[in-house]
């Protein structure tokens, strides 16, 4: 049985009479989110198909462009770290563990002397026990590490290190202070640091006095006045006098941090009064070399007392008598150191030029010869 094929015709002519010419795309159809009422109107138009090249080259443009941004972000957040880390630094806030032996100690001279430290070991107790809570303060340099302030620090640090062997004592926490600051600012700061120490004498201050005098070329007194401003006035008074019998005594002096406050004034007033007493003091301790703190406090103590002054022999008391034999019947009046002559003449009577002769030559002769002063008594007319 033979199947039927259905036939339809298609008319491929438009229904206008104008025509497209081979290869024009027909007009785009209209989207269904772009008609009015439609369910999808509202939705984005689907994007058009990239190549592949097309692809590639926008997504590393994307990536590029990414990438500087967080490039820029990043220099950014640099710039502020460094800056802060700038500010951190001037308020001395920057620690870090830095070797003791990187730690140099010639920029300046310490207020704390090398002699032996009773409350060193109080310290140690409680690093060992708690650590250290203040670090020390330092100033980078191409050598190291100058210190500034925390001498009993890093000597308590030292000496544990040496006396238990534990590599932690070997490093210390340690504040940057910025680097280039003044000479006088670096002495500020660790004076002011010490000043709250009650256990600091004025020997030690007056020293460091002396010290910062020699280095910046100026008087002792204007030493005084750059180092302790921030102390009260009846405490740089005392520093400026501890400090005068220290010059005066000519370095002989070896435990300045022992001599009490009272000892010291006494001594910047017998210094004062007498010129020639601070030779007398250097030359007693000298003569003691080997003396410890004290040896040297009480020769201090003993230099006080005024040294006795050799007494001299007074001349003795002459007997010898002068005898005095007048043939006058007026008389002759004697007495200790005065001889009175009375005589019954009325000088008016001789010319004034022969009496005066006359009587200068008489007293001449006699005050010779009699060794002792004799006045002549005129009566009065």
């Amino acid at each position: 049985m033979v199947k039927k094929r259905s036939v339809f015709d298609i008319n491929f002519e438009p229904e206008n009479d104008e025509g497209f010419p081979a290869g024009n795309m027909p007009p785009l159809e209209t989207k269904s989110s772009n008609v009015q009422g439609h369910p999808l109107q509202d939705r984005e138009p689907v994007p058009a198909r990239r190549g592949l090249m097309a692809s590639a080259i926008a997504e590393t443009a994307d990536a590029t462009a990414e990438r500087a941004s967080a490039e820029a972000a990043i220099r950014a957040d640099n710039y502020a770290l460094a800056h802060e880390h700038v500010r951190l630094k001037k308020l001395g806030l920057i620690t870090d563990l830095i070797q003791t032996s990187d730690v140099l100690m010639s920029k300046l001279t310490r207020d704390r002397y090398a002699n032996a430290d009773p409350d060193l070991v109080e310290l140690k107790e409680s690093i060992k026990s708690v650590g250290l809570s203040n670090p020390i303060r330092v100033e980078q340099t191409a050598d190291g590490f100058e210190l500034i302030q925390g001498y009993r620090r890093l000597t308590a640090f030292r000496e544990l290190a040496e006396e238990t062997g534990d590599t932690r004592y070997t490093r210390i926490p340690a504040a940057m202070v910025p680097r280039g600051e003044p000479l006088d600012t670096l002495y500020r700061k660790m004076v002011d640091e010490n000043l709250i120490r009650k256990d600091l004498s004025f020997g030690e201050m007056a020293q460091l006095t002396l010290a910062y005098a020699r280095d910046e070329g100026v008087s002792s007194g204007d030493a005084v006045s750059a180092l302790y401003a921030s102390a009260l006035k009846q405490k740089r008074t005392y520093i400026r006098q501890f400090a005068r019998v220290l010059e005066a005594l000519d370095g002989a002096v070896r435990y300045p941090e022992a001599i009490p406050r009272a000892l010291g004034l006494d001594l910047y007033k017998v210094i004062e009064a007498e010129p020639e007493r601070p030779a007398n003091i250097t030359a007693a301790l000298h003569d003691l070399p080997h003396r410890h703190a004290d040896q040297e406090m009480q020769i201090l103590r003993d230099s006080l007392t005024a040294p006795k002054k050799p007494t001299q022999a007074m001349p003795a008391k002459t007997m010898s008598k002068t005898s005095l034999r007048l043939g006058r019947p007026e008389g002759v009046t004697a007495s200790d150191g005065k001889i009175e002559l009375r005589l019954n003449l009325d000088f008016r009577r001789f010319p004034d030029p022969d009496c005066s002769r006359g009587l200068s030559r008489f007293w001449r002769r006699w005050t010779r010869m009699a060794r002792i002063p004799a006045f002549l008594i005129l009566p009065q007319s």
